[in-house]
């Protein structure tokens, strides 16, 4: 089953006006990410999800070219089932045979950033052809399903103070959501403004209701620990990316001094990354986002370090829906997994791009059974926003 083309599309889509939103990465006018589609002799068609940014923006120039010119390059011709050996060749370059023959990596400088997002691209792609090729889905491949749905939470929650309430209380009226995400952080302004939006989300809501706070990184440590105090009394689900990825003695100092858990992990890559944070002790809940971590082999792996290390496991969904269906996928089979990240902002990447609807009843969404990740794509849909 040899690879005969891979390619990577830059999609860019427009936001209407009326469904934009500004948090501190400014106003957000388009929704971005780069489909990587690769296709064997035989003619199966696996695609993957590879992310320039974390959120929603970040151009895909360079990952497009990264993809098909260099990494993708590399793996035409080989075949599409050896994917343990192509992440390897993918991360270690030309010191693979040292690493395999050794057993401990030899990578280059490319253990980080758009390399390692576009191994991601290619490693999913690589999972769902493999998938499709058994009739089976990736869930079954990497050991079976230890549960058959999943709790959800609706991501979102930009709005004032006087409006937060009222904000995520339509979420929850959406898709039944037990629990919501709300951003705080620099675009508050300061760490008691974002405290009276958390404040104000708890009163009307009720106490019922689980709420996470996500400050995308940009609390200084001194900041994050302030706002802690000021929400001690809010009952807060967790508090997500207190401060920047690199300052991990930070998160550190941050955990320690407060009792609402710690999540963090979208901005970072690789096994590596997530043991360092382990290590320090700096984090409650693994936060992988499969776009960028290193794809599914990866997540696995995170996944296991995470259940080692008594850490829950929820990774990062904000995205298109083919990472959210990667996502599913190692959730369905990794037992430290325990809630998926619903986007509730204007997504066309995840409600459009694929024929399939990933739905929420009750709170909970079900694990797809169908084969690789399930996935149709809208051919109409690519060609309308890819950027050439």
């Amino acid at each position: 089953m040899k690879i005969r083309s891979i390619e990577a599309t830059w999609l860019c889509v427009p936001i209407p006006e009326e469904k934009q939103h500004t948090s501190d990465f400014g106003r957000m006018t388009s929704f971005n990410t780069v489909l990587v589609r690769i296709e064997t002799e035989g003619g199966l068609i696996g695609h993957g999800e590879a992310k320039a940014g974390v959120g929603s923006d970040g151009g895909g120039r360079a990952l497009v070219s990264l993809i098909q010119d260099e990494l993708g390059a590399q793996l035409i011709g080989q075949d599409a089932r050896r994917i343990a050996g192509h992440w390897e060749e993918m991360y270690n370059g030309s010191r693979t045979h040292f690493a395999v023959e050794r057993g401990h990596v030899f990578p280059g400088l490319g253990r980080r950033g758009l390399t390692i997002s576009a191994i991601s691209g290619i490693d999913i792609a690589l999972w769902d052809i493999l998938g499709q090729s058994l009739g089976v889905p990736i869930w079954q491949l990497l050991g079976g399903k230890c549960r058959d749905s999943l709790a959800a939470y609706a991501s979102g929650g930009w709005a004032p103070a006087e409006g937060i309430g009222e904000q995520l209380a339509g979420y929850i009226e959406g898709g039944g959501f037990g629990a919501v995400k709300m951003r705080v952080g620099s675009a508050d302004g300061d760490a008691r403004t974002s405290a009276r939006r958390v404040e104000a989300a708890r009163k009307y809501l009720g106490e019922d209701v689980g709420i996470m706070a996500d400050a995308h990184g940009t609390f200084d440590c001194a900041e994050a620990k302030r706002f802690c105090r000021l929400v001690a009394d809010y009952d807060l689900a967790w508090l997500e990316e207190p401060v920047t990825a690199d300052d991990i003695a930070g998160c550190a100092e941050i955990r320690a001094s407060t009792d609402i858990p710690i999540a963090a992990g979208e901005s970072i890559f690789t096994r590596f990354d997530f043991r360092d944070l382990a290590m320090a002790r700096a984090v409650d809940i693994f936060q992988p986002d499969l776009a960028i971590c290193g794809g599914i082999t990866e997540a696995m792996r995170i996944a296991a370090l995470a259940s080692s290390q008594q850490i829950r496991l929820a990774p990062h969904m904000w995205g298109g829906a083919v990472m959210f269906a990667a996502g599913l996928q190692i959730c369905a089979t990794a037992p430290a997994a325990f809630i998926v990240e619903y986007s509730l902002g204007h997504n066309p990447l995840m409600h459009d791009l694929v024929d399939e609807n990933f739905t929420v009843e009750g709170g909970r969404i079900d694990i797809p059974d169908r084969p690789g990740l399930g996935l149709t794509i809208d051919a109409d849909f690519v060609r309308t926003y890819a950027v050439t």
